[in-house]
């Protein structure tokens, strides 16, 4: 599936639910980090219903924060690198974290024009599907996925369906004004009027 999207594939570092925050993983991680230095990260939500993707996330956020530290020695090695990552951090799944408070995204990227292909590359997943079907009594994650593209599009009052997206703070990662997703999707990714904006500086005077 990754080259009906263009992309390189990276084999997968660790198994299913043996994702765990730990030193070795990090390492490897943070050279797969170096040796690609994107300026956009797109990871899982901070908080969401099970450890694989909470894990995840803080394994990404932590590998692109040492992506230029030259006394952290990555496995494989991979020289240190300088440019600036935006990590940009999905919807949970259900829009809410583990206590079952709404998340709310703070930008809304238009996905209907390519609904077909998300959905053609989730079915393509077949394993997922019975493992879901078995363990989590989700048997038809393909509705779930239009569920959740249409409450998302809903939320943004602009498109029929979407994608939710928060940013991580820039510190340590780039300027602070460093947005590579907005500029890049343009017109297809809209902020959320509704999203608390904090008043004043980013840092101190």
């Amino acid at each position: 599936m990754p080259a009906s999207f263009g992309a390189i594939h990276h084999p997968p570092l660790v198994r299913d639910l043996e994702i765990f925050y730990e030193r070795a993983t990090l390492l490897r991680l943070a050279a797969v980090i170096r040796e690609v230095a994107p300026s956009i990260l797109l990871v899982p939500s901070p908080q969401d219903y099970m450890e694989d993707h909470t894990n995840t996330c803080r394994l990404a956020v932590s590998a692109a924060f040492v992506r230029g530290m030259r006394n952290v020695r990555t496995r494989p090695p991979r020289p240190p690198v300088a440019e600036d990552v935006a990590i940009y951090h999905a919807m949970p799944v259900g829009l809410c974290d583990p206590l079952r408070q709404p998340i709310i995204p703070e930008l809304f990227v238009d996905t209907a024009p390519v609904f077909d292909v998300q959905r053609a590359a989730l079915a393509a997943h077949r394993s997922q599907h019975a493992w879901l079907a078995e363990t989590q009594k989700m048997n038809n994650d393909l509705a779930t996925l239009e569920w959740l593209a249409q409450e998302v599009g809903r939320m943004s009052r602009r498109f029929a369906r979407a994608e939710g997206w928060r940013r991580h703070l820039h510190h340590g990662f780039g300027e602070a004004e460093f947005d590579p997703l907005r500029n890049a999707l343009g017109p297809a990714c809209r902020p959320n009027p509704a999203w608390p904006r904090r008043r004043g500086r980013h840092t101190p005077a």
